[in-house]
């Protein structure tokens, strides 16, 4: 071999030993790459109420630098309720955590099939197993719970009782703030009620769940049960039905929790 050639496969070997220390380099900063939270939230709002009792859970998540959406759903039928949260995920950039409360849950259960939710958060909220509906889940509830006083459907829509929706609904909201939701209900469509999930995102995600262990609506020991069943994360809190709307402080702290144990790459 002459001087020449020797020359070049050393030019030749020091090149390739470079590149290979260079991508080894780049593999090794992208692996510790610090890992950052899932930034957006999407609120679902259940039955009886529209999305304004997320208001407090709002500040809370956006002070601490969240995007947050809150939908409006009609609360008429299962399926629109799924498209409107799609709709709103879909409008989400990058991943995304799926909060329901109450009715909202069922929602969430199903619209979180969506490949751009990571987690989802139930808030004193109906967690449903493949074939099933609220109307299935609060048909046998357990003995001695107490009955929320839903009065029988108008044309095809319930609502509460308004002299009684403080003390089954929101018992630890402020009783001008109880008496203005009781006042301006949203009627629940018995159709949203009866809409079954086809696949239960929970089943295949992760997911959190925040009983409130003074709620007369869902009783405690079915939030506990469909949360066991769901496999969840969870945190349980003294409060009435309406938690999201008396403490979203603890509702928030969820789901940061939340947030950072769904941090990716």
């Amino acid at each position: 071999m002459t001087r020449r050639t020797l020359g070049r496969t050393f030019v030749a070997v020091l090149s390739a030993a470079t590149l290979l220390f260079c991508s080894a380099e780049v593999l090794i900063s992208q692996t510790d790459k610090p890992a950052a939270e899932v930034r957006n939230v999407v609120l679902v709002h259940g039955g009886f109420v529209d999305g304004s009792g997320w208001e407090g859970v709002y500040k809370a998540l956006k002070k601490d630098g969240y995007s947050v959406t809150i939908v409006q759903n009609a609360t008429v039928s299962l399926a629109d309720d799924v498209a409107t949260t799609k709709r709103a995920i879909a409008a989400q950039k990058g991943p995304v955590i799926l909060v329901g409360h109450s009715y909202g849950g069922a929602v969430i259960t199903e619209a979180g099939n969506d490949p751009n939710v990571a987690g989802l958060v139930y808030v004193a909220a109906f967690a449903p197993d493949k074939g099933e509906s609220v109307s299935s889940l609060i048909k046998d509830p357990p003995p001695g719970a107490p009955v929320p006083p839903i009065l029988p459907p108008t044309d095809g829509f319930l609502a509460l009782d308004k002299a009684q929706f403080a003390a089954s609904f929101a018992a630890d909201v402020p009783a001008e703030q109880a008496d203005f939701m009781a006042n301006s209900q949203v009627p629940w469509g018995v159709a949203a009620l009866q809409g079954a999930v086809t696949e239960p995102a929970w089943a295949k995600k992760p997911s959190w769940y925040l009983v409130a262990t003074d709620d007369r609506m869902i009783p405690p020991l079915a939030q506990r049960a469909m949360s066991t069943r769901a496999g969840s994360t969870v945190a349980e809190a003294k409060g009435s039905h309406a938690i999201y709307v008396s403490q979203p402080q603890a509702v928030a702290d969820l789901i940061k929790k939340a947030a950072k144990s769904l941090s990716i790459k």
